[in-house]
């Protein structure tokens, strides 16, 4: 028996063609099924570690912080999309909104707006312990990085200022 018979099919079963255009195909989904759900299988299978990150929305206009006073969003889940994902805002509190202005001499100092706050918001999370790249949805978390906090009834962006990912 020929490895290729005179119709071209290999085995005189399958076109060679054929047979490497469902190669191809396989490949792509495959590689297609591998970003889809190859985060969620390193997740399931890795130890689990609680991560701890601060973000600042700063100098808030003061309309701003009145209502994220008024909505008291601690314990409320982080949204992304139209779900929830297993973090959520354990903390909220204020901290005075610190500029750098000149003065008349030329001189650059530090001066306190008095008018516009920092909001800082602690968000907690669980991500695998020894990934290399912690995400709370499809967000990454690195100290510097911008972070969109987003709640059912709250939305902004700030900075991540502190990350720890307990041992």
């Amino acid at each position: 028996m020929k490895l290729i018979n005179e119709k071209g099919k290999l085995f005189g079963i399958i076109n060679v063609v054929d047979l490497l255009v469902l190669l191809a195909v396989i490949c792509v989904l495959g590689a297609i099924v591998w970003q889809l759900l190859g985060d969620q299988v390193n997740d399931a299978i890795s130890e689990q570690a609680e991560m701890t990150m601060i973000v600042a929305i700063a100098g808030a206009h003061p309309d701003l912080v009145d209502e994220v006073m008024r909505q008291d969003i601690e314990g409320s889940k982080i949204v992304t999309g139209n779900q929830y994902l297993d973090a959520y805002v354990s903390r909220v509190w204020l901290e005075d909104y610190v500029k750098q202005i000149e003065t008349a001499d030329g001189d650059i100092v530090d001066g306190t707006d008095p008018t516009k706050q920092d909001i800082m918001v602690e968000i907690k999370s669980t991500v695998a312990k020894d990934t290399p790249s912690p995400k709370i949805g499809s967000q990454e978390v690195r100290a510097g990085r911008t972070f969109i906090v987003k709640t059912q009834t709250f939305e902004c962006s700030g900075t991540i200022y502190y990350v720890d990912i307990a041992d």
